[in-house]
């Protein structure tokens, strides 16, 4: 059994939540720069150029790349050979998530009750989710998840009739609705199968792969580019000022489901994509 200090993974967690919103990924921007290659209007190519320096500029001064800091997400790998010590594991993540967020000088957006909309002011409680593997390590991630792209998604039980074509058009419908809303160029992670709450849950995780990697199922990379052309082919583009990228690129996951239902969900994720890793 591989022992782990509770401290530990405060200070690793404090570390993250302070670089996602600091540092955005060199996968990120490089689907920047790509997009602004294939951009056509002047519009959206300004919106573009703006976007690759804010991330240069935030990356290089140790600024937020977006006033926005987001609801912490945290996913957890964790290893049935991994035993943590010296505190609970929850209370050392969220320890982690208040310290990075005042140490960085991170907007707090969490209200602790969602009706009387009193502010936690440390940007606590983070969501967690927790997979149990084999092996003796625990794989941190942690996503910094904006209010707006999130305001933007949407759930739906289909009826296995509708079938991939229904997939399609409620994928195409949620982005047509709320994309400007969702501070695009945009990615669109996609959860198809399984039940009301997981398919919701796969939709962000596949938000956690390399942005624009095609899923390894070939079917699946072809839904993914059937998705990502038809999105474009709105014309909202940049901010919602026209063009033809309106998203970098989209993402599915699948889960086995029911014969009795088509559970679908899209989750949206602006331009400020932040999310950073760490194993122990």
């Amino acid at each position: 059994m591989r022992q782990i200090e509770a401290r530990t993974i405060t200070e690793v967690v404090e570390r993250l939540c302070v670089e996602a919103n600091y540092v955005l990924g060199d996968d990120l921007v490089e689907a920047l720069k790509g997009a602004l290659e294939r951009e056509e209007s002047p519009s959206g190519r300004d919106v573009l150029s703006q976007l690759i320096d804010n991330a240069r500029v935030s990356r290089g001064g140790q600024y937020p790349a977006c006033q926005d800091t987001g609801f912490t997400i945290v996913f957890l790998e964790m290893g049935q050979g991994v035993q943590v010590i010296g505190g609970d594991l929850y209370q050392a993540i969220n320890s982690g998530v208040a310290s990075g967020y005042e140490k960085g000088y991170l907007r707090a957006s969490i209200v602790k009750d969602p009706l009387k909309r009193v502010n936690t002011w440390n940007n606590t409680p983070a969501v967690i989710h927790t997979e149990l593997g084999t092996g003796d390590r625990l794989k941190i991630t942690v996503m910094a998840k904006g209010g707006g792209c999130e305001n933007m998604s949407r759930s739906a039980m289909l009826t296995p009739a509708m079938g991939k074509q229904g997939v399609v058009n409620f994928v195409v419908d949620t982005v047509r609705r709320g994309a400007v809303n969702a501070c695009p160029p945009i990615l669109v992670g996609v959860g198809v199968g399984g039940t009301f709450d997981e398919c919701a849950l796969i939709s962000k995780k596949a938000l956690l792969r390399p942005v624009g990697s095609p899923h390894p199922d070939p079917a699946t990379a072809g839904l993914e580019k059937e998705l990502l052309e038809k999105i474009n082919n709105l014309g909202i583009g940049p901010q919602g000022l026209g063009g033809r990228i309106t998203a970098l690129a989209v993402h599915v996951e699948k889960y086995p489901c029911h014969i009795a239902s088509l559970p679908v969900a899209v989750n949206m994720e602006c331009h400020s994509h932040r999310v950073k890793t760490a194993t122990l």
